[in-house]
């Protein structure tokens, strides 16, 4: 593949009017949702596509003063330059390349992830096969298309709402409920009695990513003590319970025998693998979009083949980036379980519920048509790439918008 044209686009998808949402210790105030959409052009006219952003690494950007328009002009900049005229042969090829850039490694890493992806999403169509059959064959696998979702939910909501939203979810069909708790050590409490008593089949997740830890408003006691109550209560898994390159905070709540989950919040295939050696997590959550794409990945997916940590990707952003990371799941063993983002107006979703969760419209437009969900289980396209789709339309629609993507405001005295 001789690539003609790298490109990156830096897209916004307004909340208007902004939201405020209150958790303890403050009021969070949403603006947007920006992800950076990377187009690859070949010298035969195919188009290999991949998104970035629209994940935790999105909160990290804006603490540390960046956006998603840096991260545009670096893949038109320092990746076109180091990519473009280039014949890649062996996509790992590419990830020589980037990392002759001299970028700083956050962003290399990025980069890599995304461009790895697309190569991917032009590799199976150069060969007329879905991604998931490519990364078959080297895993030696069989792959399968079905995939069951949980849903990805909930976030700064009272009690009874996070109930209601699990009943709606599993009403659905979902396998499990992930919710965002962070309304207080007393209101996260009941809210997992009510998800125990509510939820019949389907698992209940917490995601405490940020929310106990923001400006240590809870303390290593109460969340030690709620870590080891949800997982008394049935919890499936507590999410980065802990700062994420805190592994010693990771295996000292190990000890109490919850099921933890984190590695989203990792830069690097290498970082998942090193927390995976820890021995403190039971659940371990790649991303393709992140983690040097499905090149990456797969180093993480091998280390938990035949030991008791479980790879789940970690997927919160468009149906581009949740078809990307099905590929993965399809076609790696011992994976079969997949995160469903639920923003507000999800066209897939029926009843009337609160989603606890903020619009993020460019997330459905992104791509042509829907993904194809059926009581929860999703299957994976089998056209050739990643078997979708993307609008370029949405280039002119979805304009970039200055500024933070979300703020916050702390109390006095939480």
């Amino acid at each position: 593949m001789r690539l003609t044209n790298v490109s990156g686009y830096a897209l916004s998808s307004p909340i208007d009017p902004p939201q405020d949402r209150r958790f303890f210790g403050g009021v969070r105030r949403l603006r947007k949702r920006d992800v950076v959409l990377v187009v690859l052009e070949t010298e035969t006219g195919e188009r290999g596509v991949a998104t970035a952003g629209a994940s935790s690494s999105a909160m990290r950007e804006y603490f540390e003063g960046d956006s998603q328009a840096t991260f545009a002009d670096v893949v038109n900049g320092a990746v076109a330059e180091s990519l473009v005229g280039e014949s890649i042969e062996v996509i790992d090829d590419a990830h020589e390349s980037l990392h002759g850039t001299g970028l700083p490694d956050r962003l290399r890493y990025e980069a890599i992830s995304a461009i790895d992806v697309a190569l991917h999403d032009l590799r199976g169509k150069e060969l007329g096969a879905p991604i998931y059959e490519l990364l078959a064959d080297e895993f030696e696998s069989d792959p399968t298309t079905k995939i069951p979702l949980y849903a990805s939910a909930g976030m700064y909501m009272d009690p009874a709402g996070y109930a209601e939203q699990a009943r709606a979810l599993e009403a659905s069909g979902f396998m499990g409920y992930k919710y965002r708790p962070g309304i207080g050590i007393d209101g996260d409490r009941e809210t997992v009695d009510l998800l125990a008593e509510t939820v019949d089949d389907m698992k209940f997740m917490l995601d405490t990513h940020t929310w106990w830890k923001l400006r240590d408003a809870y303390g290593e006691t109460a969340v030690s003590e709620l870590v080891e109550y949800a997982s008394e209560r049935g919890a499936y898994w507590i999410e980065e319970p802990v700062e994420p390159d805190d592994r010693e905070g990771y295996i000292s709540l190990s000890g109490t025998g919850a099921p933890l989950a984190g590695g989203e919040s990792e830069e690097t295939s290498a970082g998942l693998v090193e927390l995976g050696r820890t021995g403190a997590v039971d659940f371990l959550q790649g991303d393709v979009r992140h983690h040097e794409g499905y090149t990456g990945c797969a180093s993480a997916v091998e280390f938990c083949r035949g030991r008791e940590v479980e790879f789940v990707p970690h997927n919160f952003g468009t149906w581009l980036g949740l078809i990307a990371n099905a590929h993965l799941v399809a076609a790696a063993p011992e994976v079969d379980l997949l995160e469903y983002p639920v923003f507000q107006h999800d066209p897939l979703l029926e009843g009337d519920f609160d989603p606890g969760m903020y619009p993020f419209d460019l997330a459905f437009d992104i791509m042509e048509g829907s993904p194809s969900i059926t009581d929860g289980v999703l299957t994976v396209p089998d056209g050739p790439g990643l078997g979708v789709e993307v609008d370029l339309d949405i280039i002119e629609e979805y304009p970039f918008i200055d500024g933070p993507w979300t703020e916050f405001r702390y109390d006095e005295n939480p």
